[in-house]
């Protein structure tokens, strides 16, 4: 495993397993198998109804907690202060354990107007030690602006939307100046169509590895962190064996022009359910 150390420190694992959409004991088994394989990093989410199989996974592990690395988030129905730190306490119950590595505000919800006042109730919950790091997911340059701009604590990572097809260069160039980490949701585009490609088939046969593989690899050389999401082990074990090869200038070159802009999930800009 190769590692990235946030802005106040704290280490985090490079590759980490995602749980989207994958019912709870569906989870707990994926966050067993991935540990087994040497996973030592799960992205859980309120929305996602699948934190307690997470707990129950990492509790059962036999891995030292502080070897893990667990992930958080607050979905939009609970921003505000008082809202937080309530919704905090409900994921922790969910999960079973004493603290969390890493929380984040799913979305910034612009049409509520609360992810700054949201953010104050994070930098508490870090202050006391109850969460290792702090931060955001879906947030824009224009979202990041505003809380830099109101915030005591500047956010560790910004999980988004990342894949050779949305590459975000503008997004991961704000995070680069202001010593956030890009982490990367959909890595691998969500299978669709993108590992179809006929460039990514002949990295793949180049370098003897999967078109996931040598996405995952992408990633990587452009320094951020990735939560691919799977149930099935083969593919568990597939997607973090990234780590012993590399990709040649040429080879990324020929990634980049996957680059259509083409987002998978909602704008952040407009994307305001609570539900």
């Amino acid at each position: 495993m190769d590692f990235v150390t946030l802005n106040n420190g704290v280490r985090m694992p490079r590759i980490g397993l995602g749980v989207w959409r994958v019912p709870d004991d569906e989870a707990a088994a994926a966050a067993a198998t991935a540990i087994e394989a040497g996973y030592r990093s799960v992205d859980t989410a309120k929305l996602y109804r699948n934190e307690r199989g997470v707990g129950r996974a990492v509790r059962a592990s036999g891995v030292p907690r502080e070897e893990l690395f667990v992930t958080t988030k607050l979905w939009n129905d609970e921003h505000g202060y008082d809202a937080a730190l309530r919704a905090f306490d409900a994921s922790m119950d969910r999960l079973g354990l004493d603290y969390l590595d890493l929380y984040l505000i799913h979305w910034p919800v612009p049409a509520r107007d609360r992810y700054v006042e949201t953010w104050r109730a994070l930098e508490r919950l870090c202050a006391e030690g109850r969460v290792r790091a702090v931060g955001v997911s879906n947030f824009t340059v224009e979202t990041l602006d505003r809380l830099l701009g109101e915030a005591g604590i500047v956010p560790a990572v910004n999980q988004i939307e990342l894949h050779p097809m949305l590459p975000q260069a503008e997004l991961r160039g704000y995070h680069a100046e202001h010593g956030i980490v890009t982490e990367a949701w959909s890595p691998l585009g969500q299978g669709r169509g993108l590992l179809e490609e006929p460039v990514l088939a002949e990295l793949a046969a180049k370098h003897g590895r999967s078109p996931a593989q040598v996405v995952l690899r992408w990633h990587l050389q452009l320094g951020g962190v990735v939560i691919p999401k799977s149930v099935t082990p083969s593919r568990i074990a597939e997607n973090i064996d990234v780590f012993d090869f590399v990709l040649d200038p040429g080879d990324m070159a020929a990634i980049a022009v996957l680059d259509s802009g083409t987002r998978l999930g909602p704008d952040p800009a407009t994307f305001n359910r609570a539900d």
